[in-house]
């Protein structure tokens, strides 16, 4: 039994019902993870005595006759940018080397709760800011279908490895398409779940709303049943998404009848090259809703591209508002210098505006989509780049226009508020080499359940298959 390749569902159950001792289901991915780790740029660190003490007194609570939690022994790493006490915190940031968490936060302690069991700290870049996942003084997040091509980012760690088999899920956060973007470069599930779904917790501020706590994985149903762990705690929360009528897990393994999808090749944040890929993948998908029955009709531009600037002013404002000495300024990457330099050159009234701006075009969204069910995009507007070819530490501004470009569909979800899903429903050959090609759906505010429903049908629909599980 290859028990890195197995789902977190699976594992799951195998530790339940004391099949396999979690001991053993740790062991196995730590072993993968120590090999493979550097080779793939996917942890910051390992936590490995951590880990197993973590699964043996599951495995002593398991034999003692308690309750299993519903992710029993599953290996979730955690994201960098999260505090895990007693355990290296860097934030991706080479400025910070040596930090250590003095607590957990609470999306930390909601995996734990949920029986997960952290192997490490996964790779992120400086703050989780850009697209891409190249942090100062460690190897780049690389996509095993290509080792010379990005992992995508901010949690491009995450992604890796759980492509690779080094975990069957991750922790990931999406703040602009942090969670889609590595799942399209690996070839992953990757959900932002409705602004509020996940509470932000007691150790981080809401602000706008644009960031989300979720995970990678290989499988739909693996995604939902970590929502339904992950979803509605905290108190005092300042967004709150609508409870929905059951579970995850359930809407995952329902079909969703029959849907209006809306489909939009046209780029909306900026003007961009799309590649011919990841056009051939929307279309693939079209055919793939076809074939389920599903209505699917072109879908407008939701709102004009300068309204989108409201973003970079909201994200570059909160780079500013990193609290971080005065005296490590200079050692940050170019690009979070001229983020934080940005921000604070904003004015209370241009902030406002912003603000303003955003909720006016989550309205202009509303109007335009909600007579669709979900809208089909390309996650993408190119397959996996080079590594370094989206940095450019002399040209900051460059840089930031170069992600836009890379991404011109990603952060409409969290501009509005709206769930949304990359998929791994297509592949293509570039360059003499197959990659993936992740195809993306936005649902509706709140309707975070629907959109499971119809990424479980498609996934049966297409049957994708993880070739990297079995490698090394």
């Amino acid at each position: 039994m290859n028990l890195t390749e197995r789902t977190a569902l699976d594992l799951a159950g195998l530790v339940t019902r004391r099949d396999v001792p979690a001991t053993d289901v740790v062991a196995a991915h730590l072993e993968r993870s120590s090999r493979l780790g550097p080779r793939f740029g996917a942890f910051a660190r390992l936590t490995a005595d951590k880990a197993m003490e973590q699964a043996a007194r599951l495995d002593a609570a398991l034999d003692r006759g308690e309750p299993a939690p519903p992710l029993a022994g599953v290996p979730c790493p955690i994201k960098d940018l999260a505090q895990v006490a007693g355990v290296g915190w860097e934030v991706g940031s080479a400025a910070l080397a040596g930090m250590v968490a003095d607590v957990d936060e609470d999306i930390v302690t909601w995996f734990a709760e949920a029986g997960t069991i952290s192997t490490g700290k996964t790779a992120t870049p400086e703050f989780g800011l850009p697209c891409y996942t190249e942090p100062e003084g460690a190897p780049p997040a690389v996509t095993p279908w290509d080792p010379t091509r990005m992992a995508g980012g901010s949690s491009g760690g995450a992604a890796v490895a759980v492509a690779t088999g080094m975990a069957p899920i991750a922790h990931a956060s999406d703040g602009g398409g942090s969670i889609r973007i590595p799942a399209s470069c690996c070839g992953l599930v990757g959900l932002k779940p409705s602004r509020g779904r996940v509470g932000t917790g007691r150790l981080r501020q809401p602000g706008p709303g644009l960031t989300t706590d979720g995970v990678v994985s290989r499988t739909v149903a693996d995604t939902a049943a970590v929502l339904d762990a992950i979803a509605g705690r905290g108190t005092g929360e300042s967004y709150v998404a609508p409870t929905p009528s059951g579970t995850f897990l359930q809407a995952a393994r329902r079909a969703p009848g029959r849907l209006r999808i809306g489909v939009l090749t046209t780029p909306v944040v900026t003007e961009a090259d799309v590649h011919p890929a990841c056009l051939d993948a929307v279309d693939a998908t079209v055919a793939a809703l076809g074939r389920a029955g599903h209505d699917v009709s072109a879908a407008p531009v939701p709102f004009p591209a300068d309204h989108w600037l409201a973003f970079r002013s909201v994200w570059a404002v909160g780079a500013a508002t990193i609290p971080l000495p005065a005296e490590i300024e200079p050692a940050l990457r170019p690009l979070t210098r001229w983020l934080r330099e940005t921000g604070r050159r904003a004015s209370g009234v241009e902030y406002a505006d912003a603000l303003a701006t955003i909720q006016r075009l989550t309205r202009e969204a509303a109007e335009a989509w909600d007579g669709f069910d979900a809208v089909l995009t390309p996650t993408l507007a190119q397959p996996p780049l080079p590594v370094g070819a989206l940095r450019d530490d002399d040209d900051p501004a460059a840089d930031f226009a170069a992600q836009m470009r890379f991404t011109p569909w990603t952060s409409v979800a969290n501009l509005t508020g709206r769930p949304a899903i990359s998929l791994p429903l297509h592949t293509a050959v570039v360059d003499g080499i197959e990659l993936p090609i992740g195809s993306m759906f936005l649902g509706r505010f709140g309707e975070d359940a629907l959109l499971l429903s119809l990424a479980a049908q498609l996934e049966a629909e297409v049957g994708w298959r993880h070739p990297h599980l079995s490698d090394w």
